[in-house]
């Protein structure tokens, strides 16, 4: 039913689904540990990874569940591993007097994730490469038999394809640069330290500081970029290799479904962790 009344049926209904959900996950951020939409979202994927791995079983045999399974480990392992994994540039803070009391004289650190952009790249990339698909479905009904629509099929559309994988994996390092260079400004950074006296050692405050913090920023974003083209490519490697294009369930052992349930796990563990450290000075682990 395509009628004006059932459109406005439905899109009510999943605006009253979308608000719903929402108010649910925040309750969940104020009464409960963690970010609630965040959660939703990690519990969403996990539940459907037990009913894709039983299909993976019932198709593919034992071989290739085992096998996904001890892939799923490794990447998941790589996925913590970059995640956690951070350049320290040390800070020295200059003794000041304050009235009598005398601040700074402290060492720090300011800490430069290697995936300093998390999952958004991907996000940005996944929706314009839905662009050529979306203008295909607009345009399906035409009778335009023009070259540019077998282009769009066979090399932008076809995740399966090469070229759509390439293009995906370049797009992803272009947006991390770009979101990187959005949300860090190592000009701002490096006043905030000169007005409270802090210093790298070894580098001049102010603009030589600046520079410094961007080079090192671009130097750690390239294996950050790298690294989440890879991860996200891999679901359209999986469906290449797997015979005929089809390959159920491997897209929740890559991709954005991974890095969100890596990087929910280890927010709510470390907020866990908190808690825990404020009330009984012991670890989540101990």
């Amino acid at each position: 039913d395509e009628s004006v009344f059932a459109l406005t049926i439905v899109v009510l209904v999943m605006t009253a689904g979308a608000c719903v959900v929402m108010w649910m996950g925040e309750l969940i951020t104020e009464r409960g540990v963690g970010n609630g939409m965040s959660l939703l979202i990690f519990a969403g994927i996990s539940a459907r990874i037990p009913s894709e791995g039983k299909a993976i079983l019932d198709q593919r045999g034992a071989l290739a569940f085992s096998l996904v399974c001890v892939a799923a480990l490794v990447i998941i392992a790589g996925v913590v591993f970059v995640e956690q994994g951070q350049r320290r540039i040390p800070v020295q803070y200059a003794k000041r007097m304050v009235g009598r009391k005398m601040y700074g004289g402290s060492s720090t650190y300011l800490p430069l994730k290697v995936n300093q952009a998390g999952v958004i790249p991907v996000i940005f990339a996944s929706s314009l490469l839905y662009l050529p698909q979306l203008i295909l479905q607009l345009t399906a009904g035409s009778n335009d038999t023009s070259g540019w629509k077998k282009f769009m099929n066979d090399y932008l559309t076809d995740p399966t394809s090469w070229s759509h994988i390439l293009l995906y994996f370049a797009m992803i390092i272009f947006f991390t640069y770009f979101y990187v260079a959005v949300t860090f400004n190592p000009e701002e950074r490096a006043d905030d330290m000169k007005k409270y006296g802090g210093f790298i050692p070894g580098i001049r405050p102010g603009q030589p500081t600046a520079d410094y913090l961007g080079y090192v920023l671009s130097r750690i974003t390239l294996p950050g970029s790298i690294y989440l083209g890879i991860i996200a490519v891999l679901p359209n490697v999986f469906l290449d290799m797997s015979s005929g294009g089809s390959a159920s369930g491997l897209n929740f052992f890559g991709g954005t479904a991974v890095l969100i349930m890596v990087g929910v796990g280890l927010d709510t563990m470390k907020q866990v962790n908190s808690q825990l450290m404020q009330r009984k000075y012991e670890g989540f682990l101990k």
